[in-house]
Formats: C-alpha cells, sequence, structure tokens
C-alpha cells in the first residue's frame, strides 16, 4: 500500500512547534520559529509552518518562507535546510513521500520561483530521488557543508578528538591567568558585539550575516532561544568573542571575532572550548559550527575541523 502524505500548515501554536522541534536532534536555525520572525521582517516575506503527516501519525517538521504580489502571479518559495524529521522518520521512502507532496502544492509554473536546499546529506540515490519528485537540481551552485560538534561528549573524550595543533593551543590558552571569559545569554553585550562585527567586517572585506539581521535575531530572540555571547578579556581590554544562536537542542556559531592580542591568547580556542559546558546548561546537545568552505575562508574551516566535529554536506540547491 502506498504511503500516505500530507503537510498541515500553520495549525500549531508557538508553544506547540517550539514543543515538537525541541524533539529534533541536530535542528538547524534555518528552520527555527524565532530565524523566520526576523527573516520575515528583513525581507518582508511570510512564513509558514508545517508539520509533516506520514500515514496520519506527525514525522517532521518544515518551515518555509514566501512572498508574491500581483495576486499571486508572481510567488517565490523558500526551503532552506528542510525537512527536519521526528525520531523513526527521515528514511529515503520518507523523504520522496514529503518532496512529491511538496512538489504538488508549490509546482514549478511561470512565476513561481523555488529555492530547496534540503536538510539532506549527499548521495547519488537521495538525488536521483529528488529529481523524480519534480525538483530541478542548480547546476551551477555549490554544494552546503558544514560541521557538527557533539556537545554531550564527555569533555575528555572530546579533547581526545581534537586535532593536535587545536589541542596545543586550547592548552596554552588554559595555561595563562590573564585571560577571562564571561557569558552573556541577556543582549547586554548585544551593542558591543554589533559595533565590532560591523568594524571588522568593513575592515576586513568578508561576507557575512547582515548587521539588519542580527538586530532582527536579536529582537526576536527568548529565553527558550537566547543569543548567547562569549567576551575573552585581558584587563579592561576585549580582545576575542563568539555569539551563538540557540534552538531547540542544537546551537549555531553565528559570529567570531579575535584581535590580534586575541589570536595571540589563542582566545578563540579558549571561548569555543568553554561553550561546550555554557551551552550543555541550555541542554544544547549539538553545535552547528556553521557553513564551511575552501575558496573564501580556508583558516575558518581549518580552525572549525580542529574541533574533531562531523562534517556534513548536504545534497545541494534545487528548484
Amino acid at each position: 500500500m502506498p504511503m500516505k502524505c500530507d503537510i498541515t500548515w500553520n495549525k500549531l501554536s508557538v508553544a506547540e512547534w517550539e514543543e515538537r522541534f525541541k524533539t529534533i536532534k541536530r535542528s538547524n536555525v534555518l528552520q527555527s520559529y524565532h530565524y523566520a520572525r526576523a527573516i520575515c521582517k528583513l525581507q518582508h516575506q511570510r512564513a509558514r509552518w508545517g508539520v509533516i503527516m506520514i500515514d496520519g501519525q506527525e514525522a517532521g517538521l518544515v518551515q518555509i518562507t514566501e512572498a508574491s504580489f500581483l495576486f499571486k502571479l508572481f510567488h517565490g518559495v523558500i526551503l532552506d535546510r528542510g525537512p527536519l524529521w521526528f525520531d523513526g522518520y527521515g528514511g529515503a521512502a520518507h523523504i520522496s513521500a514529503f518532496f512529491k507532496i511538496f512538489n504538488a502544492q508549490f509546482p514549478q509554473r511561470f512565476g513561481r520561483k523555488r529555492r530547496i536546499i534540503p536538510e539532506i546529506e549527499s548521495g547519488m540515490t537521495i538525488e536521483k530521488i529528488l529529481t523524480q519528485c519534480g525538483l530541478t537540481p542548480v547546476s551551477n551552485s555549490a554544494k552546503y557543508q558544514t560541521l557538527w560538534w557533539d556537545l554531550d561528549m564527555d569533555d575528555e573524550t572530546a579533547r581526545t578528538n581534537l586535532k593536535s595543533n587545536w589541542r596545543g593551543a586550547l592548552k596554552k590558552a588554559e595555561g595563562r591567568d590573564d585571560v577571562t571569559i564571561t557569558w552573556d545569554d541577556q543582549g547586554k553585550f548585544y551593542p558591543w558585539l554589533r559595533q565590532t562585527y560591523v568594524q571588522d567586517k568593513k575592515s576586513r572585506g568578508y561576507s557575512g550575516v547582515s548587521p539588519k539581521l542580527l538586530d532582527n535575531i536579536a529582537l526576536f530572540s527568548t529565553l527558550e532561544s537566547p543569543m548567547v555571547i562569549g567576551k575573552a578579556s585581558i584587563g579592561e581590554c576585549d580582545i576575542a568573542t563568539v555569539m551563538f544562536l540557540c534552538h531547540g537542542q542544537s546551537a549555531t556559531y553565528q559570529i567570531g571575532w579575535s584581535s590580534e592580542q586575541g589570536r595571540n591568547a589563542n582566545a578563540h580556542h579558549l571561548l569555543l572550548w568553554q561553550a561546550r559546558s555554557m551551552l550543555r546548561s541550555k541542554n544544547i546537545k549539538d553545535m552547528d559550527l556553521g557553513g564551511i568552505n575552501d575558496e573564501t575562508a580556508k583558516g575558518v574551516k581549518k580552525f572549525k575541523e580542529g574541533t574533531g566535529a562531523r562534517s556534513l554536506t548536504l545534497v545541494g540547491h534545487y528548484s
């Protein structure tokens, strides 16, 4: 008997969505409710929150954003890093059933632009299934890569898994008695972080999240989904910072900055390592270290890989 799949949209309250979202292991920030509110406010989009039903049972969650005009003649729909599955779901048959119904609800047509980046690890079998479901691969797009760091692992094992040069830098940082680490989940450090980030981004010319989006994320952060900022200082001088976005039982490493003094003190290694226990205290079990690539940020990729985190390459961009 064929598997029956449906998506019920916008039937849950925020509390009901969050309750279900918290059960999903390695949920990403792009599928979180508070991120959708932030991006929609900035880009004048609207969001839909869907519960995936398989044979009458709740199987997962999916969040999309969309925009339209001229009575929906022109319509854009974005599915970034979804869907997310509950335990027992997410196999090839479930993925196929989901994208068949998704494609039926949002078919390709004149005036509609679709951006679909499935949260599915790359593999030829899955990629064939997606095309059979009506999705078209965007040939000139790079596949998204990230790293997931297991925070539930005990620190002794995690330290053993560190690359030797990363572990050596951490040991040097821990051996200093002049570096102080402080943490904030109430937004007190945010104005300082924003100013520091904007200045650094401008002076070094790298791409990154826009300050306006950061402002909206800060606006919609809550006690259950906080923005956590860590700061390293020597005396009165701030030398490094990190910012994490918490969502469900996961967190995303969003921003990192170090001054020359901070780099000499290996402050970023110490911040990231101490973030393990800080985030665990908030019931966070995994850290998404963020996108990595070899073309524009080799140094960042090498630093993140030094943690021993597991790499993940998604199937790619579809329309």
